[in-house]
């Protein structure tokens, strides 16, 4: 299917860009960045319709269809933050509340990176299961798992029950983490994929900004971190009622044979962006059925040269077939630098680390980390279809390095006491240090991390489903969320032993270099998608990893928007 992604004109509302229905010839690699967004070939020939040689109109904003199934399935995005951002405030709040006594580094380690690492687990396995029970089932389930463990945490009385309550959240968010972007992927009209799926994000760090207020809220009330996670299970009972609204995609139903139920639910998505939809409809259902088609005969080709393989057919054509090996890769290591980075020690520790620094209030100090990333987000949904996902990460990374580099420079000060001491009170000799020039200096510099953070490594891993087609997607798209919980839990575990034994200085030193790798194979591997349609993303990966030829397609694009302006 040939769906190109029109970046947005200037006429603001309502604006409208032209796309080409009519015979082409079958796909070629020099296609040009302005191929229409479905082509026609031999085989649609018999399709009772007739070729169009008129431009067809198709509104740019979409309907409310499409717009009420995204924000349904970004509930589970709500969810999603909303879990991870408020253990931050729940581990400051505990006290002596489970297992009668103060929670240890290794407890809270624990407790955090419980839910990451069963998120690692959930993401592979509910990958292979959206391909047989689809994706809207995996969300339901999910969601049983959201109110299982956020009322099993609030109930807990024991260290170990946390660490299970949270388990279960983890399940629910490896799977929801996996499904909800590609779900809104399959749906959404190609012009409006990259935002849309951003949109996923909006609500993800909507959820930690509503996660930090809830924590402040809570906070002075005796045993109020129960509230805290026990809040948890109201998005998630909202979203099943929400569930009975919501259709499969059609990507799925095309997959298991259910072809009327898949042009019901296209008619939908694309009522009211032409007079008449039904050619859109047919020629949509067609690409489909071809790219099935055609997926379905390399993997027997690649079965027949690999016959004593006892690897299963979609994951040996992950790893062994280049173009899909190539896509796997590039989002794997996305997914991964996303987490080592560090941000989510942020997010799951920022209230111990403003505690550490004395503040007065670390649970609305740690409301402006939250705040910031939901903000950063918003420019990122207005951005990422205008300046691109290559070029926003290579601007931002750089910008991040600097902020964790301050950090790490201002942290040494308050390592270093004799160098900013005043007097103890009560007139005696002692000194204490004065740490609040440096705190606030890491405050600023945080603030500038997470800033840069959310509008590039924060959304970008995230649009792993466009480089990987249908036979691959649900497990490619698995194993990259997979991924990217791993590294996760690698985080969670070390963020607090690292800061005791490397000192603070020297852990955000480690991060700075993480991302200053990262930003070189960005550059090397990761071509730019902005723009491209699903099949023109895998032509680009179908000969090397397509960094060159992505360019001079933006280019050649470029020339021609100014051409016709």
């Amino acid at each position: 299917m040939r769906d190109h992604e029109h970046p947005p004109n200037k006429s603001g509302r309502g604006e409208e860009v032209d796309v080409e229905l009519a015979d082409m010839p079958s796909q070629r690699d020099d296609a040009g960045p302005n191929a229409p967004l479905i082509h026609r070939t031999e085989e649609d020939d018999n399709q009772p319709h007739n070729a169009r040689t008129t431009p067809l109109t198709v509104q740019h904003s979409g309907n409310a269809f499409i717009w009420a199934l995204t924000v349904a399935a970004c509930v589970s995005g709500l969810l999603f933050g909303y879990d991870t951002g408020v253990i931050s405030s729940t581990l400051v709040s505990i006290g002596t509340d489970l297992s009668s006594r103060h929670l240890t580094n290794l407890d809270k380690g624990l407790i955090t990176s419980s839910t990451s690492f069963f998120a690692l687990v959930a993401s592979p396995t509910a990958g292979t299961l959206a391909d047989t029970v689809g994706r809207k089932n995996i969300i339901l389930f999910s969601d049983a798992l959201f109110i299982f463990g956020a009322l099993w945490q609030a109930f807990t009385s024991s260290v170990w029950g946390m660490i299970l309550g949270r388990s279960v959240v983890g399940f629910a968010i490896g799977g929801a983490s996996l499904i909800v972007p590609l779900y809104i992927a399959e749906l959404a009209p190609s012009h409006l994929r990259g935002r849309l799926v951003t949109v996923t994000l909006l609500f993800i760090t909507g959820g930690q900004v509503i996660a930090y207020l809830v924590g402040w809220a809570f906070s002075t009330m005796p045993g109020g971190w129960r509230w805290m996670v026990g809040l948890g299970a109201a998005p998630a009972t909202a979203q099943i009622a929400m569930l009975v609204f919501m259709p499969e995609t059609p990507r799925f139903l095309a997959k298991v044979q259910k072809e009327a139920e898949a042009r019901a639910v296209l008619a939908k998505v694309y009522r009211g962006m032409l007079p008449d939809t039904s050619d859109l409809v047919a020629e949509t259902m067609s690409a489909i059925k071809k790219e099935m088609l055609e997926e379905e005969e390399a993997q027997v080709q690649l079965k027949s040269t690999n016959s004593t393989s006892v690897i299963p057919p979609t994951l040996h054509s992950l790893l062994l077939h280049p173009p899909h090996a190539r896509a796997l890769t590039i989002t794997c290591i996305l997914q991964g630098l996303q987490q080592l980075c560090g941000f989510n020690s942020l997010m799951y520790f920022s209230a111990t680390i403003f505690q550490r620094l004395r503040f007065s209030s670390p649970t609305l100090t740690s409301l402006s980390v939250a705040g910031t990333n939901f903000l950063f987000t918003i420019a990122a949904f207005n951005l990422i279809d205008r300046i691109g996902r290559r070029r926003i990460l290579l601007i931002t990374i750089p910008l991040m390095v600097l902020a964790l580099l301050l950090c790490a420079t201002a942290f040494s000060f308050v390592e270093a006491p004799q160098q900013h001491q005043v007097k103890a009170p009560e007139n005696n000799a002692e000194t204490i240090p004065d740490t609040r020039l440096p705190a606030i200096g890491i405050l600023v510099a945080i603030l500038l991390y997470v800033s840069t953070y959310a509008m590039g490594l924060g959304p970008v891993p995230w649009q792993q489903s466009e480089l990987f087609p249908l036979s691959v997607r649900s497990l490619g798209s698995g194993l990259a969320t997979a991924t990217n919980w791993g590294c996760n839990t690698i985080v969670g575990l070390t963020f607090l032993p690292m800061m005791d034994l490397l000192t603070p200085t020297w852990t955000f030193v480690s991060y700075a270099l993480v991302c200053l790798l990262g930003w070189l194979i960005i550059w090397h591997i990761y071509p730019e998608t902005m723009g491209l349609g699903l099949e023109q993303v895998g032509e680009l990966l179908k000969d090397g990893w397509g960094v060159k030829k992505s360019m001079d397609r933006l280019k050649a694009a470029r020339r021609s928007t100014r051409a016709l302006e």
